[in-house]
């Protein structure tokens, strides 16, 4: 078990860097009435026979385009779209939702279709692409801090990776306790000596980090008067958290931060006013939050570094339940903000026909996949076949960033592992693992067909030329497995059958 040792870093010197980009994801946690937050104009008539205590006047409507509006209460977001700093993309979700919290917030999180399975996260598959063999050896030079942070009780699935979740969870990033006596001297030869080296390795790291992340607090600043704490709004409080840890010269690149609330079968609305009511609330938290986490980046000149983009489990039936409030449904709108996002909507509004199903929600015109899968490209500069290999179905690219032209600018990969073999292929007790080396840290580790890690075989510098592994599964059942070997951002995958 080790952690790399970490030189001096200094804030002018991550602030030059080439590749500084820093991506923030705002989960709105529930299912968010996509319908009471970006209004089709143009369905009114339609939406106002379904919606009677729920629709906004159409006189009150927050004017984008039109025949698009916002509720009233996000008029701080209306100004961020008529600066262009806002784009907003119509229908968004899967195919065959089944409208469960639990599934749906499990597909968002793993990228996956509605018909398989993942272990591991979206952004987490990205992440062991660039950051081969985590968590061995991290933090080291060349990533010093968190790679990913979750503020909150609770470290993101999005972020978890092939053998650890690369976001670190925090509610103050002053008040990380440091874990003492984590060393041992030797640990055994077997799986609960693997484990507890693991567990080590978890801690030494957090005990680094929060080190790291209280200079950054200590050193970071907020300039935005506009984050509103009257009302204890979460959001607000975690996205100044983000703007500190950044001002400070943190170098985490992705953010994850949530707000409560969106399930809204009743009050959503209250009784003969649809303009208070739970949702209003919670669209208002969200329009003045992002303003202000927006002002505070400009006012820093912080601004060209970062971008943001909420999503929420699914939408909100069309009609509205007996209860002022609404049930869960299909598709909804999803926002992307910053100063370098392509300005405008993306998609057509949704169609509400005169006559539907007592259930219908609004139907998924635009895969979310799409949308995270072009963001990793356009933003964090990934090729297209970087994102094809994260996401199983046919990934689709959609331009969504297109300003400040600051392509990130990353040296070319080469891969430094080739002509992988594995024999005997089947084996009973031990199989070799062969392939030659350009002179790399190489990961070889063995995976289950459903992404679980079974065995960690070696990770350690090879020289250039040809090389063998022994592999052993002694203590795993008979069947199918996966042989992957990771480095320098690539990796190769071979299957493997163990009797």
């Amino acid at each position: 078990m080790k952690v790399g040792v970490i030189g001096q870093t200094q804030l002018e010197h991550f602030l030059n860097a080439e590749d500084d980009r820093i991506l923030v994801i705002i989960q709105q946690n529930g299912g968010n009435d996509g319908l009471n937050t970006i209004i089709p104009i143009d369905q009114f008539d339609n939406l106002s026979r379904a919606r009677q205590s729920l629709l906004i006047p159409e006189q009150q409507i927050l004017p984008l385009t039109e025949n698009t509006g916002m509720h009233p209460v996000m008029d701080d977001l209306q100004a961020l779209f008529k600066e262009g700093k806002l784009n907003i993309i119509q229908n968004v979700g899967y195919a065959n939702q089944n409208r469960s919290h639990f599934r749906s917030t499990d597909i968002w999180d793993s990228g996956s279709t509605a018909e398989e399975v993942r272990t591991t996260g979206w952004m987490g598959r990205y992440l062991d692409l660039e950051h081969p063999g985590y968590p061995e050896n991290y933090p080291n030079d060349d990533t010093p801090h968190p790679i990913a942070i979750t503020l909150g009780p609770t470290v993101s699935e999005s972020c978890q990776g092939m053998a650890a979740n690369f976001s670190l969870a925090i509610n103050d990033p002053t008040a990380l306790v440091q874990i003492p006596g984590t060393e041992t001297e030797q640990l055994p030869d077997l799986p609960y000596g693997y484990e507890l080296a693991f567990l080590q390795q978890i801690i030494a790291q957090n005990n680094v980090y929060a080190e790291i992340l209280s200079d950054a607090a200590e050193q970071g600043k907020n300039q935005s008067d506009l984050y509103d704490e009257s009302r204890n709004n979460s959001l607000a409080t975690q996205l100044r958290t983000v703007a500190q840890l950044i001002s400070g010269g943190l170098q985490t690149k992705v953010y994850v931060v949530n707000i409560n609330g969106f399930d809204t079968h009743a009050n959503q609305v209250e009784d003969g006013s649809p303009f208070t009511g739970t949702h209003a609330n919670l669209l208002q938290e969200l329009s003045q939050s992002i303003y202000a986490f927006m002002d505070d980046l400009r006012n820093q000149g912080l601004d060209q570094r970062v971008i943001g983009i909420t999503r929420s489990e699914f939408g909100r039936q069309i009609r509205e339940n007996g209860s002022f409030g609404t049930d869960h449904g299909d598709a909804a709108p999803l926002m992307i903000f910053g100063t370098c996002v392509k300005g405008g909507i993306i998609g057509e509004n949704p169609i509400i026909p005169q006559d539907f199903e007592p259930q219908s929600g609004v139907e998924a015109k635009i895969d979310f996949k799409n949308i995270f899968g072009s963001v990793l490209m356009d933003w964090f500069g990934a090729d297209a076949s970087s994102v094809q290999s994260i996401f199983s179905h046919d990934f689709e690219y959609i331009p969504v960033i297109d300003a400040c032209n600051t392509t990130p600018t990353k040296v070319p990969k080469f891969n430094p592992v080739a002509d992988v073999t594995t024999y005997p292929n089947p084996f009973f007790d031990q199989m070799t693992v062969q392939f030659n080396s350009r002179g790399e840290d190489v990961n070889v580790s063995i995976y289950s067909l459903d992404g679980k890690l079974v065995k960690r075989v070696t990770h350690q510098y090879f020289e250039s030329g040809t090389h063998t592994v022994p592999v052993r599964l002694d203590n795993a059942p008979p069947g199918q497995y996966i042989c992957r070997l990771i480095s320098n951002g690539y990796q190769v995958s071979k299957s493997i059958i163990h009797f």
